[in-house]
C-alpha cells in the first residue's frame, strides 16, 4: 500500500474499509504532517487537532461495515464559509479575529461532509472577504506557495490549496467567486472545479453569496475526488433560492465513462488581450490542445465573442462591492460593534464605498447586463461547441507582496489582480462550470494549470474529460519541495 500521505481521499477510505487503515492512524498521520509542513506554509491558520481525534475515535467504534463511506479521511475548511459549530470562522478578517467570533451553527456544506465520516482538522488562511487572488490577509499573514516559498498559493483558497499540495490532506475546502477554487489549483498544481451555480447550498446562513456568482467546492489532487465530494455536497435544502437539476448519475461514476468525441475551442489570448499571456501559459494550452485531439477530440481555435465584451468588468465589481457593503453592516452587528475604516484592509473599505455609493437601480441595471451576457454566452455552447479550453491563468504564481496595499492606493491589487481573474471570473457571472487541471511545470518548477469550461449544468463532461487528461498525462508523481 502506498504511504498515507499519497494516498487520494478515496485511496484513504477505501483503506479503511478493508481494515488497513484505522480512522484514528489516519488522522494522526494527517494532523503530523500539518505539524510538519504548516510552520513553513502557514496555510493552517485554525487547528482543531483534539477535536479531530475525537471524531476519529468515535468512528474507529463502529463497526467497519457499518462505518460511513469516507470515514477517516483528513479534511480542512477554508475560513470563508463552511462554517461549524463551535469553531472559528474569520473570513481573513481582523475584526472578527479580534473579536474571536466562534459560529453557533453548522453549514449545510460541513454538515454533509461530517454524515459522510470526512475529518476536519482546522480551517485554512484566506485573503479578507475572499477579494484576492491572492492569501496574504493582515488578520493571518501570507500563506506561501509549496513549490516556491517565495511565491503565492493564490487566493482565495489559497491555504487550501497550498495545505493539499503539501501532501497535509487529499483534499480541501474551497470556494470561488472569481476563479478562487480555480486559479490556487493551478498556482499549486491541483484539481480545482467550480461546480455550476446552485449546484450546492450556503445554507442555512445564506442563501446566496454575490448574487450568485460565488460557490463551493473543494482541491483535490486527484479527479476522482473531485467527483465524490461533489457527489456529497450537491443537492438543494429548503430554502434555497434556486438550484441546479440533479445529474443523471452520480459524479463519480462520470469519471470511468469515455466521453466521446467532442468539439471544443480553444482560446490563446486573453479577453480583449486585455494582458499578455506569459509563455509558460500558451505553451500549457497548446499541449493540452494536442493531448486533446490525441485523444480524439475535434479541436479548433475558437471562443465566445461575449467574452471580448468590456462591460463585463464593471459589472462584476459594483455587483461584488455591493455585496461586501452589506457583509461589512452584518459583521459589524454580529459582533456588536460597527465596522468603519480603520477596521478593514484598504481594499476592503474602498470596495465597499463603491457599493454604498450605488443607486439600487444601477444595481438592478448591473444585473440585467450580467443576465443578457450570461445568455449571449451560452449561445456558443448552444450553437456546437461541446468545451472550451483556456489558460487558468496569464500568469504563473507571482511573488508575495505584489498585492500589497496602502489608503493612498486602494485599488491598486485589483489592476494587479487581472491577469489571475482574466480566464476565469466570466464563468462566475455566466454560473457556468469549468475545472483546472495541472497539466503543465514551468522551466523553473511552478505548476500552470488550464481551464476547461462546459456548458451549465455539465459538470459530468468535465470530469469525464478530466480523467481522460489525468490518465494521458498524470500529475501525481509531481511532489513540491514542501511536501509531508
Amino acid at each position: 500500500m502506498e504511504t498515507l500521505d499519497r494516498l487520494d481521499a478515496i485511496g484513504l477510505a477505501s483503506a479503511v474499509r478493508a481494515g488497513e487503515l484505522g480512522p484514528v492512524e489516519v488522522v494522526n498521520a494527517a494532523i503530523a504532517r500539518v505539524e510538519k509542513c504548516n510552520p513553513a506554509l502557514n496555510a493552517v491558520i485554525h487547528q482543531s487537532f483534539e477535536r479531530a481525534r475525537a471524531h476519529a475515535q468515535s468512528l474507529e467504534s463502529i463497526a467497519v461495515d457499518d462505518r460511513p463511506p469516507l470515514a477517516g479521511v483528513p479534511f480542512l475548511l477554508k475560513d470563508l464559509g463552511g462554517e461549524e459549530a463551535g469553531q472559528p470562522c474569520h473570513a481573513g478578517m481582523l475584526a472578527l479575529k479580534d473579536a474571536a467570533w466562534i459560529e453557533a451553527n453548522d453549514s449545510y456544506f460541513a454538515a454533509r461532509l461530517r454524515r459522510a465520516g470526512i475529518v476536519t482538522l482546522g480551517r485554512t488562511n484566506t485573503p479578507e472577504l475572499g477579494l484576492l487572488p491572492t492569501t496574504e490577509p493582515e488578520a493571518y499573514g501570507p500563506t506561501r506557495n509549496p513549490w516556491d516559498l517565495t511565491r503565492s498559493a493564490g487566493g482565495s483558497s489559497g491555504g487550501a490549496a497550498a495545505a493539499v499540495a503539501s501532501g497535509m490532506v487529499p483534499a480541501a475546502h474551497a470556494s470561488d467567486g472569481g476563479g478562487s477554487i480555480r486559479i490556487p489549483a493551478a498556482l499549486c498544481g491541483l484539481v480545482g472545479l467550480k461546480p455550476t451555480r446552485g449546484r450546492s447550498s450556503f445554507g442555512p446562513g445564506l442563501g446566496e453569496r454575490w448574487a450568485g456568482f460565488s460557490c463551493e467546492g473543494v482541491v483535490s489532487r486527484s479527479v476522482r475526488d473531485t467527483a465524490a465530494f461533489l457527489d456529497l455536497t450537491r443537492g438543494a435544502m429548503p430554502g434555497d433560492p434556486y438550484f441546479a437539476a440533479p445529474p443523471s448519475a452520480l459524479y463519480l461514476d462520470n469519471v470511468q465513462e469515455h466521453p466521446g468525441p467532442l468539439k471544443i475551442g480553444v482560446m490563446g489570448n486573453s479577453p480583449r488581450d486585455a494582458v499578455p499571456l506569459h509563455a509558460e501559459c500558451l505553451i500549457a494550452v497548446k499541449e493540452a490542445a494536442e493531448l486533446l485531439e490525441q485523444l480524439g477530440h475535434h479541436v479548433e481555435a475558437e471562443h465566445p465573442k461575449a467574452l471580448d465584451e468590456t462591460a463585463t468588468g464593471p459589472h462584476y465589481i459594483t455587483v461584488v462591492a455591493c455585496n461586501i457593503a452589506e457583509t461589512l453592516q452584518r459583521v459589524g452587528a454580529k459582533i456588536g460593534c460597527e465596522l468603519d475604516q480603520r477596521s478593514v484592509e484598504p481594499l476592503t473599505w474602498a470596495i465597499a464605498e463603491i457599493g454604498r455609493s450605488t443607486p439600487a437601480p444601477d444595481y438592478i441595471a448591473h444585473l440585467r447586463e450580467i443576465h443578457r451576457f450570461s445568455r449571449d454566452m451560452a449561445a456558443w455552447w448552444e450553437g456546437g461547441f461541446d468545451l472550451l479550453l483556456t489558460p487558468t491563468t496569464a500568469e504563473p504564481a507571482p511573488v508575495l507582496g505584489e498585492y500589497a496595499q496602502s489608503v493612498d492606493e486602494p485599488m491598486k491589487p485589483v489592476i494587479r489582480a487581472i491577469p489571475f481573474g482574466a480566464f476565469t471570473s466570466a464563468f462566475n457571472l455566466t454560473g457556468q462550470p469549468g475545472i483546472s487541471l495541472p497539466l503543465h511545470w514551468s522551466e523553473s518548477g511552478l505548476p500552470v494549470g488550464v481551464q476547461l469550461v462546459a456548458a451549465y449544468g455539465r459538470e459530468d463532461l468535465l470530469l469525464s474529460v478530466a480523467a481522460q487528461l489525468e490518465a494521458a498525462a498524470p500529475w501525481a508523481d509531481h511532489r513540491p519541495p514542501v511536501f509531508a
